[in-house]
């Protein structure tokens, strides 16, 4: 039998489980297998605690979805709005290029992305926005985290925008389709990278693309701005090199600024065109 590590003549046959050292009943503490020195037990309560992350970077929450919940509860309010104050709240918050460049709104390009019509087809649209946003954005928010899956939605919606200014100003479109197709692309790559077979989330995609170039009163500007835009920042989130963390975090955040860099181009190259 040896000496107590701290009680030099106090013999005892009890090692620490860490780091073998003997230990007397006055040195040890009960641990889940064992005992554990005063010093392995201090080190272990100072030592800082990893936090906890997603597969791509961003800190695991126990809500998986509650950005979601935020985003459907913010639409839901600006359509009651929209309903109670009439027409003239609508079209001052509507996407229109026009009124973009003409009139210095710029908020219009995010503000349309939460905008549905006051009108029994706006009842329509904004349950099947928020029903697409309910069932795609938890999966998106608990892969990404909360900060990258708010900013791939914005910069989605915006991005929509951005298009449907490039490419017919005088139409006039809200709703949150735009940035739900960035989702669509999001979860495109995220089952792409996890080896997940693509063959459901393509069939929805097509679906969806059939419907978007068919149906007349759909812009599908909206909808291949807010797809491209997606893909393009999940295609940075997933791809950057999990290790070290601090470099993965730096190439997403340099990913998410050439993104808004090419749609505020994009927005720029449009608006000196409806301008000139």
């Amino acid at each position: 039998m040896q000496d107590c590590y701290r009680h030099p003549g106090r013999e005892t046959g009890v090692r620490c489980s860490r780091c073998e050292r003997p230990v007397c009943p006055e040195c040890r503490v009960e641990a889940a297998v064992g005992f554990q020195c005063l010093e392995c037990v201090h080190g272990a309560r100072t030592q800082p605690v990893r936090r906890a992350r997603t597969d791509y970077g961003g800190p695991a929450r126990a809500d998986g979805a509650l950005v979601t919940r935020l985003l459907i509860g913010a639409n839901l309010a600006v359509w009651l709005l929209a309903f109670v104050a009439g027409d003239n709240f609508f079209y001052r918050l509507v996407m229109q290029g026009d009124a973009v460049v003409t009139g210095d709104q710029w908020y219009r390009m995010i503000s349309s992305v939460f905008l549905h019509e006051p009108s029994s087809f706006g009842i329509l649209h904004i349950a099947m926005n928020m029903w697409s946003l309910w069932i795609l954005g938890p999966y998106v928010e608990s892969a990404f985290g909360r900060l990258r899956y708010l900013v791939l939605y914005l910069l989605s919606g915006i991005g929509g925008s951005a298009l449907l200014m490039l490419t017919n100003p005088d139409l006039v479109v809200a709703g949150a389709s735009g940035a739900i197709f960035g989702l669509l692309g999001a979860v495109i790559i995220i089952h792409r990278h996890r080896g997940f077979s693509l063959g459901p989330i393509m069939a929805v995609l097509v679906v969806n693309l059939v419907a978007t170039f068919s149906l007349g009163f759909i812009a599908w500007q909206a909808h291949i701005g807010g797809l491209v835009v997606g893909t393009m920042l999940a295609v940075g989130f997933v791809h950057a090199p999990a290790t070290p963390a601090k470099r993965r975090d730096l190439l997403q955040t340099v990913a998410v600024a050439l993104v808004a860099a090419l749609v505020a181009g994009v927005s720029l190259y449009a608006a000196t065109h409806i301008a000139a």
